[in-house]
């Protein structure tokens, strides 16, 4: 379904409050010294901290204040069914392990979507307070340096492109291996920057991120946000990634076509 102009409106200042509410939750306990963490799993550490739950929760309250009908999907507390046909994406704090270690490159993920995939997104980064939105007619940054229009970088080699990832490793040691097959081929690899990333092939800053084993609320936000710039977010075999899983984002057709062929091998 698409949405009409008065219901678009709606999520753009809804999707405004939540970020707001989600700055200020996460803010609360960043940099503290006394901030401890769960982790989620138990071969390796996967953090969760009282701030992510803070951030959920009560991103969800306003939801269920101003759009009861639409359903929520978020990172901590699941999946509730909504009658809309209408479900917002919730990642209260992407990039955990970052926000645990002082750095300003997590940030708050929050993303609409229909049965066809996502139609707005919003990448926030509250301490540096920059947030970029997509969709909806929407493509800007708001940060520091004022308003300004997101778009992608142009067509330029591979041997000329900027690649982000969150993990050197990647995913799986075959993952990895794909991975290590398109490093060498660009001019600059960097890592650890989570969803900051993505936000940067919005703003025309670099041309790729590749990553492995997402879930949806990692990535509908910055496919709005990077489709609304001009760019391009597919899978590894160059399909919709709308559920998360192997993502290669890229600032043209151009420069994904060249990454592409060589994850495939």
């Amino acid at each position: 379904m698409r949405v009409s102009a008065q219901v678009a409106e709606e999520i753009i200042a809804t999707a405004a409050e939540l970020a707001d509410a989600a700055r200020e939750a996460t803010l609360m306990h960043f940099r503290r010294g006394d901030l401890t963490a769960d982790t989620k799993e138990s071969e390796r550490f996967d953090p969760v901290t009282v701030a992510d739950r803070l951030s959920e929760e009560r991103m969800r309250a306003i939801l269920k204040r101003r759009r009861p009908a639409d359903g929520i999907l978020g990172e901590e507390f699941g999946r509730e069914e909504g009658t809309s046909g209408l479900t917002w994406v919730l990642d209260p704090i992407d990039g955990t392990r970052g926000y645990l270690s002082g750095t300003p490159t997590w940030g708050v993920l929050i993303s609409v979507r229909d049965a066809e995939g996502p139609i707005y997104g919003l990448i926030d980064q509250p301490y540096i307070r920059e947030r970029f939105e997509g969709g909806l007619g929407r493509a800007e940054v708001n940060g520091p340096s004022g308003r300004a229009a997101l778009r992608c970088r142009g067509a330029r080699p591979l041997s000329e492109a900027i690649l982000f990832s969150t993990f050197p490793e990647v995913g799986t040691a075959e993952e990895g291996a794909a991975f290590r097959r398109v490093v060498p081929k660009t001019r600059l690899t960097r890592y650890g920057t989570d969803c900051y990333g993505y936000a940067l092939i919005a703003a025309g800053m670099i041309d790729l991120v590749i990553e492995a084993g997402l879930q949806a609320y990692d990535v509908q936000a910055p496919i709005a946000v990077i489709e609304a710039a001009g760019g391009i977010v597919t899978d590894w075999e160059g399909r919709p990634c709308h559920e998360g899983g192997r993502v290669l984002a890229a600032a043209n057709p151009a420069v994904h076509a060249e990454a592409l062929a060589l994850l495939r091998g």
